[in-house]
């Protein structure tokens, strides 16, 4: 099976299930589905950054600072966060990512999904699906920072991680 013909819940703006779709279909037509947005840190503290395949349905060739992906028809977000970080990551054995927050992500043009942001630790070797990942490093924060303004990121990604600085400095606050 395809990843376009993979079955995602389609959900509302509360984000209860209105229906199911095959997932080229829930992104030709815009239709509202749910996605996991999981932060991986090594034991250094550093972030997992990768850049995305040419071959990917959505965003190709973007960098990306978070692991994740949609969340399969009948599949608790819980569920999809642990098994997209191990399949992105190329690890088993992961400690269940530890769930921060969700939100809805809208880009007013037709891509809409439910977002839950998760934290996770990897202190496994990584090695990560070429299918999915051209390139990846652990990077310092700092250095994901600075590279915000130069390179290409998935705009999602970007929401997420600009609602994921602003949960943990209230937090911090």
């Amino acid at each position: 099976m395809s990843a376009a013909d993979e079955i995602l819940d389609i959900v509302d703006e509360q984000d209860r299930v209105v229906g199911q779709s095959p997932r080229g279909e829930a992104y030709a037509k815009g239709l509202r589905h749910r996605c996991v947005f999981i932060e991986a840190r090594d034991a250094r503290g550093r972030l997992f950054v990768h850049r995305r395949t040419p071959t990917k349905l959505v965003f190709p060739s973007r960098y990306d600072m978070f692991v994740g992906g949609v969340v399969g028809a009948g599949e608790s977000y819980e569920d999809a966060a642990l098994r997209e970080a191990e399949e992105e990551l190329g690890v088993s054995g992961l400690p269940r990512p530890s769930y921060l927050f969700k939100f809805l992500y809208d880009d007013g043009a037709g891509q809409t999904w439910w977002s839950a942001v998760y934290e996770v630790r990897c202190e496994l070797p990584v090695s990560p699906q070429v299918e999915e990942v051209a390139w990846h490093d652990f990077l310092p924060e700092a250095e994901v920072e600075r590279r915000l303004t130069e390179w290409a990121w998935v705009p999602d990604g970007l929401a997420a991680y600009e609602r994921l600085r602003a949960y943990r400095a209230a937090a911090a606050g």
